[in-house]
């Protein structure tokens, strides 16, 4: 790390089209970096980088306040609107090489609605395309974001009646990423506060995992 005063960490998010991929992705820079919308067909069609400016009063270590930046990968949806299974995987796999290939990358956050229920078969695909993407460690470097949290709150579900209430299929794959979860809510999304809360559940799970990262090369390489 150059700056010992300042942490960087790499993320990328992937999901499916509407879950909310993109907006995810600003509301962990705190910018408008990422193209969103509501759209009949798949927005991203190419993976985008973006980064933060320093954020402080979040993280310390040795008792000194360190600045965080965040990097964040934006990808095309899987499944796509205009683009196969293999373009897709191709084009994430050329860009987590390109961008995070040399530090490594801290957590790929896997987008899904918390308004929508999570189908076996999707939960499959997500899952092998995860695998596919990083590897037999994948657990270690995935956490679940659950987005539209304030749709699920106007149905009167807090997160506890949320997860009773989940299907087995989504309770599976939260325990299979040993239960690294976030719920996001879209509407206090951009609001400070509700950023820093997220920020520090993501380092919550980075520390838990050693500050490992995954080390990542292009799969046409």
């Amino acid at each position: 790390m150059a700056d010992t005063n300042e942490m960087t960490i790499n993320l990328v998010v992937l999901g499916k089209t509407q879950t909310g991929k993109s907006a995810s992705g600003n509301s962990l820079l705190g910018s408008s970096d990422f193209e969103s919308r509501r759209s009949p067909s798949s927005v991203t069609t190419c993976c985008s980088l973006g980064c933060s400016c320093r954020i402080l009063g979040i993280m310390r270590r040795n008792g000194c306040e360190l600045a965080l930046r965040v990097r964040v990968l934006d990808t095309p949806s899987y499944p796509h609107s205009a683009l196969s299974k293999e373009q897709v995987r191709d084009m994430v796999a050329s860009a987590l090489a390109h961008h995070f290939g040399e530090e490594g990358l801290h957590l790929a956050l896997l987008v899904l609605r918390a308004d929508l229920p999570l189908c076996p078969d999707e939960s499959n695909d997500a899952v092998q395309f995860i695998q596919e993407l990083l590897g037999p460690t994948w657990k270690d470097f995935t956490a679940v974001l659950l987005t539209h949290a304030d749709k699920a709150e106007e149905a009167g579900c807090s997160e506890e009646t949320y997860l009773h209430s989940a299907s087995s299929t989504l309770l599976s794959l939260l325990s299979s990423v040993q239960h690294k979860y976030i719920f996001l809510d879209n509407q206090k999304s951009i609001i400070k506060e509700e950023r820093t809360i997220v920020l520090r559940k993501l380092l919550n799970f980075i520390r838990q995992n050693n500050y490992q990262v995954l080390l990542l090369k292009n799969s046409k390489e």
